[in-house]
């Protein structure tokens, strides 16, 4: 009885040590936030040593690129749907190429929902949309070690509302660069 009452407490303890894996995406929300409208962050990638790194990063975030492609960071979905849109094809090519041509940089794309379904189901709806550009992204040969995936399903809206127009903004993945 004694055995299994302490085996319960360390697993409880365990349950409550390892319960709160949230508190390192905390720090991200403003880098994800600066991304959503395509406007440029002050930072970014430019404090590293690497010339085309900083300079990508400078490009990335500078008002010069505000109508190239690259200042284009979001990749919406239709609902519950993971299949890219056939307007977002030019959009994926040009950070394919950006990639390729600069092996240091790294890409974490960040696949969100609306707030309709499940928890779980978000979650896994989210990773899916954030595979699906990283399949594409490495179909035109990004190296597998430059691109991460995370999924927050409907935990980081970019818009609160419960209309299609807000949903609508709610489906993507957000293409963050990270140094």
């Amino acid at each position: 009885m004694k055995r299994m009452l302490s085996i319960a407490m360390l697993l409880a303890a365990a349950a409550l040590l390892t319960g709160c894996p949230k508190k390192p995406t905390v720090i991200q929300p403003p880098t994800a936030g600066t991304q959503v409208p395509g406007s440029g962050a002050a930072g970014g990638g430019a404090s590293t040593s690497s010339s085309a790194l900083g300079a990508d990063g400078s490009a990335m975030g500078s008002g010069s690129e505000a109508t190239g492609p690259l200042a284009r960071k979001v990749i919406y979905f239709d609902f519950d749907k993971s299949e890219i849109k056939p307007e977002f094809n030019d959009l994926i090519s040009a950070h394919a190429r950006n990639l390729t041509s600069h092996p240091n940089l790294r890409l974490k794309l960040e696949g969100n929902t609306d707030e309709r379904g499940t928890r779980e189901y978000n979650i896994g709806l989210g990773e899916r949309r954030a595979q699906a550009v990283r399949r594409a992204l490495m179909l035109q040969g990004v190296a597998e070690t430059q691109i991460t995936t995370v999924s927050f399903g409907a935990e980081r809206p970019a818009v609160e509302g419960d209309d299609e127009a807000a949903w609508a903004q709610n489906r993507r993945v957000e293409l963050v660069y990270t140094p």
